[in-house]
């Protein structure tokens, strides 16, 4: 149920997954899309992630196709689709369906219409293109079952010269650099900007 709290885009957001999508069961803890959004979407939240400042130290360029892995509701599609402009192109990927609705209908209220919404699967992230610039993991690799191989999946579909960015909690971080070197990406910028996450572009 939605709360008094629920802003406007939540409301349509979440009437758009109940009229598309159905009534189909979400891969995140057993929570549908519809209550999913309710939490992505709230204030409190979206003021912490500090969306803009993450996409501009992304340092995307026009042109880039970047990928948008575990994209939610399409909190951080939309200012990353306006960072690479009309030439450039952003793929939003869930699992769960419920979500893909809901990405394309926040893009085309903030008039944007680089966005591609894609449903990726557990173990592949099913992107159209194997020529991707950027691939945006935010929160995202602690709900995937074995992380090592789905960043081999996620490889093959990056091009040359690409970059891999992560921003996750702290815990992860040793972790995630082992499995990045695996696959040929290391560091090559860590950013600071979280006291509980990491925040680092990984380069191949």
């Amino acid at each position: 149920m939605l709360t008094n709290n629920s802003g406007p885009l939540v409301v349509l957001l979440a009437g758009i997954w109940a009229l598309v999508a159905g009534p189909v069961s979400a891969q995140l803890g057993g929570r549908p899309a519809e209550e999913w959004a309710i939490t992505l979407e709230s204030g409190r939240r979206l003021a912490s992630l500090e969306i803009q400042e993450v996409v501009d130290r992304m340092n995307l360029e026009p042109g880039e196709v970047v990928a948008d892995i575990g994209a939610g509701t399409g909190v951080f599609s939309v200012p990353m689709a306006r960072a690479v402009g009309a030439s450039g192109r952003v793929i939003s990927v869930e699992v769960d369906p419920g979500f893909l609705p809901m990405i394309l209908a926040k893009a085309a209220l903030e008039d944007v219409n680089n966005i591609s919404a894609v449903l990726g699967g557990f173990l592949d992230p099913r992107l159209p293109r194997d020529d991707v610039d950027v691939a945006f993991f935010h929160d995202v690799l602690h709900h995937v079952d074995d992380p090592q191989a789905y960043l081999t999946e996620v490889a093959k579909y990056m091009g040359p010269r690409s970059t891999m960015i992560v921003i996750s909690a702290t815990v992860l971080g040793m972790a995630i650099g082992g499995w990045m070197s695996g696959i040929g990406f290391e560091v090559s910028r860590e950013i600071e900007m979280f006291d509980d996450k990491f925040f680092v572009v990984y380069s191949n």
